[in-house]
């Protein structure tokens, strides 16, 4: 007889690595620092978390791959000696008033610690979680959504106490024993380990009856159609995030201070965002979900064109900033829906790519358009032009499914 493991245990593992690995979204509260220590110009401190964003979303491809192949002890593992080692050498790096360090430290060696922590838990635990995928990826998500309010206290309180590099070195040594402790819990779920009831509970999920590899899927156009949206999805978001506090302002009589505050309360929209939206997928199914976030975004992008009353257009910020965190937790289990958990981490950690994408194209578009334009009327346009394309994708491919479902229960 097979003993059954707490799955419980393994989700909360697997929060907790996202809630380490999240802590580069706390990049800000180090840029001033940063900048005062060695005099670096302000842009090239901040591109140090674009280039980590960016092998973020680069390196979750191949991770993905390792995640199926050597299962997720062994990339959660992996993650952690990057992530850590990237955090202390730039320590070293900004010690030394080394640039060329600080991108290769944070940027790249810690960009593949964050590609391989994030795409490890999270098809491990839908794996685990069959009944409740949306609640429970939500969960793993949103410790990574949430990270930044714990992390930024924290840091500016070593950095005060300790100094900037030394903040480095602790927070590197304390991610590094975290996370390699936690990765010793997330393991796959053995044949036969979960109850029948919840398999049997689980079954009304899957939309296609299918259970593809990862080299299958990309050959799908359900794939790109649903890689697209999540591009488009995430380019919205992102660029709102990178420019929230002056948008307002710009476009309302919103004050600094309160913008200030404002940003702090987009971080939790964005936080539950990634829970309740992939709570609300597990009853009214993904198709649905992701359907439902391009029309809000719509009618939100436009709401920021016309309201010109701050609370309006701060709530309007924060419904579309719980669209961006929601793209995140219900992608992959749309992915397992559509192609099922054969090697679902490689084929998240391929539409993860989108993600790297995104991360280019959103924040420079909506600057570049600002410093031409000096407003930011064109850029919501755009966006709810690409918001339209991609409701219209997301349809498509809600009836596609709807009609491959129909012959899977025939």
């Amino acid at each position: 007889m097979i003993k059954t493991r707490n799955r419980y245990v393994i989700a909360s593992a697997g929060i907790t690595l996202h809630l380490m690995i999240g802590g580069v979204y706390a990049w800000s509260v180090f840029t001033g620092p940063i900048v005062k220590q060695t005099g670096w110009a302000e842009t090239s401190v901040s591109f140090a978390f674009s280039l980590a964003i960016f092998f973020l979303g680069m390196s979750a491809a191949f991770m993905g791959r390792l995640v199926e192949k050597f299962g997720p002890t062994i990339t959660g593992t992996i993650s952690s000696v990057c992530y850590g080692l990237g955090v202390f050498l730039t320590g070293i790096a900004i010690s030394n008033q080394q640039l060329w360090l600080l991108y290769l430290a944070y940027g790249v060696i810690g960009g593949l610690g964050l590609g391989a922590g994030y795409v490890t838990p999270v098809s491990t635990i839908i794996r685990w979680f069959p009944d409740k995928r949306g609640l429970a990826t939500g969960l793993a998500i949103m410790g990574f959504g949430f990270a930044a309010l714990l992390t930024g206290p924290i840091a500016q309180t070593l950095m005060a106490s300790f100094g900037v590099s030394s903040t480095f070195y602790i927070l590197g040594i304390f991610y590094f024993l975290v996370m390699i402790i936690a990765a010793q819990f997330i393991k796959k779920p053995r044949k036969n380990e979960l109850p029948k009831a919840v398999i049997k509970k689980a079954s009304h999920f899957s939309l296609t009856g299918q259970n593809m590899t990862a080299n299958e899927a990309v050959r799908t156009p359900m794939f790109w159609s649903l890689w697209f949206m999540f591009f488009i999805n995430i380019t919205t978001g992102i660029a709102l995030v990178s420019a929230a506090s002056p948008m307002a302002q710009s476009m309302t009589n919103m004050t600094a201070n309160t913008a200030a505050i404002m940003v702090g309360i987009l971080g939790l929209f964005n936080g539950f965002g990634r829970l309740i939206w992939a709570t609300l997928s597990d009853y009214i199914g993904r198709p649905r979900t992701y359907s439902a976030i391009f029309i809000l975004d719509i009618v939100m992008l436009i709401t920021l064109i016309l309201c010109k009353v701050p609370v309006i257009f701060a709530l309007a910020l924060c419904l579309l900033l719980s669209c961006y965190g929601a793209g995140f937790s219900v992608i992959p289990v749309y992915l397992g829906d559509v192609f099922g958990t054969r090697e679902l981490g490689a084929i998240h950690g391929y539409v993860l790519t989108a993600w790297a994408a995104a991360g280019m194209v959103g924040p420079i578009l909506l600057s570049y358009t600002h410093q031409i334009l000096h407003n930011y009327f064109v850029t919501l346009v755009v966006f709810i032009v690409i918001a339209l394309l991609a409701l219209i994708v997301s349809l498509a491919l809600q009836r596609a499914l709807a009609r491959m479902q129909e012959q899977v229960n025939k």
